[in-house]
C-alpha cells in the first residue's frame, strides 16, 4: 500500500521531506538528538529521537501493515466475488465482495498508531 501513499518524513517538526518507496533518501541534520516521524497526512509514528554517540548514520526502513500484496490479494477476492454473484444470480456472492474492501477500510481508518512503521536496518 506504500506505494499508493504519499510518505514523508517530518524532523523536528519542521522540516518535511517527501519519500519514494522505491529510492533511499539522506536526510542530513544539523544538530544532535533529531526527531523524525513518518506521516501520510492521516497516519503518524510515534515521534522517533535519534542520539548521535556511537553511530553517525542511521538506516530505517518505512512499512506499512497492509503489504501491496495484502491489497492485491483483498482486490481479486472483491473481483470473484462480485464477479460470481453478477453471472450467478446470488445475491449473497455481491455481498460478500464487500468484505474484503470493509476490513482494508477498517484496518485502514480505525488502526492510526500501527499502521506505518519505521522499522531499523541493520547493514
Amino acid at each position: 500500500m506504500l506505494s499508493f501513499l504519499k510518505i514523508r518524513a517530518v524532523v523536528n517538526g519542521r522540516q518535511i521531506f517527501p519519500l519514494d518507496t522505491t529510492q533511499p533518501i539522506l536526510i542530513s541534520v544539523d544538530q544532535n538528538n533529531p526527531r523524525i516521524v513518518i506521516t501520510d497526512g492521516y497516519h503518524i509514528t510515534a515521534p522517533l529521537k535519534l542520539v548521535y554517540k556511537e553511530v553517525n548514520t542511521y538506516f530505517f526502513k518505512v512499512s506499512c501493515a497492509i503489504s501491496d500484496t495484502e491489497l492485491l490479494v483483498g482486490f481479486i477476492i472483491l473481483a470473484a466475488f462480485y464477479l460470481g454473484g453478477l453471472y450467478s444470480g446470488l445475491l449473497i456472492l455481491k455481498v460478500f465482495s464487500f468484505l474484503p474492501l470493509v476490513y482494508l477500510l477498517l484496518f485502514y481508518y480505525l488502526n492510526r498508531k500501527d499502521f506505518l512503521k519505521l522499522v531499523p536496518v541493520i547493514r
